[in-house]
C-alpha cells in the first residue's frame, strides 16, 4: 500500500487522512504550521452582504466571531465550501478553484452597490483577491481572523518515516507549506531522500516553490483537493 505525507495544518489532515484511506493509501499527517485563531468581540456585519471564504481556517475563524449563518459565502472551493456548510452557514456557493476562480463568481453573482465583502482572512493571502474585487467596483473589508505559524522543525514520526524510506509521496497544498517543509527537511538533513519521493502539488505555484530533487513531480489539473486526489488516484491506480 502506498504511503504519503500530508504536510496540512492538524484540523484538515485528519479529513484527509480518511479519504486518502478511502482510496486505499496509507497515509501520515506532518504538519507544517499551528493555526492560531484570533480573539475578539463578534464582527461588526452592517452593510456585509457576503463573505470570502478562502479556507477552511477562515470559516472556523469566522464562525466563532460570529453567529450569522444567513449571509452570503462564496468560497474559494469544494472542501472550503463543505465546511461552511457543516458550520451551520446556509447560502453557499464554491467556486471551484484558486482565488481568481473566486473573483470571477463574485461579480457574477453579487453587485457593487449591494453592500461590503468581508474576506474572512489569515495573516498571509495568495493571490489578490481584494484588489481584483476592488477594480471591479466591490468594498472588500479584510478581516484577519487566524494565524498560520510555521513550525521549527520536522516532527518525530516524520522525520522517522524520511529516514527510513517508509514513504513514496509527500502531499502540499500552498507555496508557503512547500518552501517550509523543503526547509525543515534541508534543516535535518534530508534532502537527498527528496530523490525517492513523489511531490503531489494542488498547483504549479505549489510545484515551482518545493525546490529540491524530486522523483517525480504530479500537479491536480485543477487547483483544489479533488483533483489532487485524482492525480493521487491515477498514480497508484
Amino acid at each position: 500500500m502506498p504511503r504519503l505525507l500530508i504536510t496540512r495544518p492538524a484540523e484538515d489532515a485528519r479529513p484527509l487522512i480518511d479519504r486518502l484511506h478511502d482510496l486505499g493509501i496509507d497515509s501520515l499527517a506532518a504538519p507544517m504550521m499551528e493555526i492560531v485563531y484570533a480573539d475578539g468581540a463578534p464582527l461588526d456585519l452592517e452593510n456585509v452582504q457576503g463573505f470570502l471564504l478562502t479556507s477552511a481556517n477562515g470559516v472556523r475563524a469566522l464562525a466563532a466571531r460570529t453567529e450569522r449563518r444567513d449571509i452570503a459565502c462564496f468560497a474559494v472551493g469544494d472542501a472550503t465550501a463543505r465546511m461552511a456548510r457543516a458550520l451551520g452557514f446556509s447560502a453557499v456557493e464554491s467556486a471551484d478553484g484558486d482565488v481568481d476562480d473566486l473573483a470571477r463568481l463574485v461579480v457574477s453573482r453579487a453587485r457593487p452597490d449591494a453592500g461590503a465583502l468581508l474576506h474572512a482572512a489569515g495573516t498571509v493571502s495568495a493571490g489578490d483577491l481584494s484588489g481584483t474585487l476592488t477594480a471591479a467596483g466591490f468594498a472588500v473589508r479584510r478581516e484577519v481572523l487566524y494565524e498560520a505559524r510555521t513550525l521549527d522543525t520536522l516532527g518525530s514520526d516524520a522525520r522517522d518515516a524520511l529516514q527510513s524510506g517508509d514513504l513514496d509521496g509527500v502531499i502540499v497544498y500552498s507555496p508557503r507549506t512547500a518552501r517550509h517543509f523543503c526547509k525543515l527537511v534541508g534543516d535535518a538533513g534530508l534532502d537527498a531522500v527528496l530523490e525517492r519521493l513523489t511531490l503531489f502539488a494542488l498547483s504549479d505555484n505549489v510545484s515551482a516553490a518545493a525546490d529540491g530533487p524530486w522523483k517525480k513531480r504530479i500537479v491536480a489539473v485543477h487547483p483544489h483537493q479533488e483533483s489532487l486526489l485524482q492525480a493521487v488516484r491515477t498514480c497508484y491506480y
